[in-house]
């Protein structure tokens, strides 16, 4: 059996809400939905429960379970609070009427014509096949280093969610085995990399320290 390649795993697309436009391929096998910042996709509206729904794969079928939310969540119109049910391409997710999304199934990418999706709607964008980052369509030059480009990226694709000092030590120094990355080396690739963002946009600080936790991106829309 061959594993399900990048183009053909789903994406949920937003298409309302303070986060439209973000599209989330769904690379892992189980995420979580909701405002709290240890969520997959995290969701800023204050109508939104901490973890909203869950969304997961259990064979060849991805289904949504609705995290006994608050403010309730419907599937093409029929509420599901409380419930578990199948996904088919095109359904329509509606989280407590103020966020709309959209799930595209397995393998009906293609239409897309083979363009990356971007992960997040913002003034910073990544083209991930290139290692290029732009901030409001300013190329950065010179390219970030390795080190700071990895990181960069951790959180990029987390939308806004945490990601862990041990996280970042995964990511960034993937050959580092045990405690072999020190917190004051985290703490200087974290300031080096503002430095390098703050050279294109000196107004707006990208990278969030969320002291205990870890990182996350702010990164503001147009």
């Amino acid at each position: 059996m061959t594993e399900t390649s990048e183009k053909e795993k789903p994406v949920l697309i937003i298409h309302e809400g303070e986060r439209a436009g973000l599209n989330w391929t769904l690379h892992e096998d189980e995420i979580t939905i909701g405002r709290g910042s240890e969520c997959d996709i995290v969701l800023p509206e204050r109508q939104i429960s901490r973890e909203h729904v869950r969304i997961f794969r259990d064979g060849e079928t991805y289904y949504l379970e609705d995290l006994h939310s608050k403010n309730g969540t419907w599937v093409n119109g029929v509420q599901v609070q409380g419930e578990t049910v199948p996904l088919h391409d095109e359904d329509e997710i509606q989280l407590a009427l103020v966020v709309k999304m959209t799930f595209v199934g397995t393998g009906a990418t293609a239409p897309i014509k083979g363009k990356e999706l971007p992960r997040t709607l913002g003034r910073l964008q990544i083209h991930q096949a290139s290692r290029r980052v732009f901030i409001n369509g300013v190329e950065i030059d010179p390219p970030l280093s390795l080190p700071q480009y990895r990181l960069l990226e951790l959180l990029y694709e987390g939308a806004g969610a945490v990601r862990t000092r041990d996280e970042v030590v995964a990511a960034v120094w993937p050959d580092v085995v045990g405690e072999g990355v020190s917190e004051q080396a985290i703490d200087a690739l974290v300031r080096r990399l503002r430095d390098r963002l703050a050279e294109v946009d000196p107004d707006h600080q990208y990278i969030v320290t969320v002291r205990g936790h870890g990182f996350r991106l702010d990164n503001p829309r147009e």
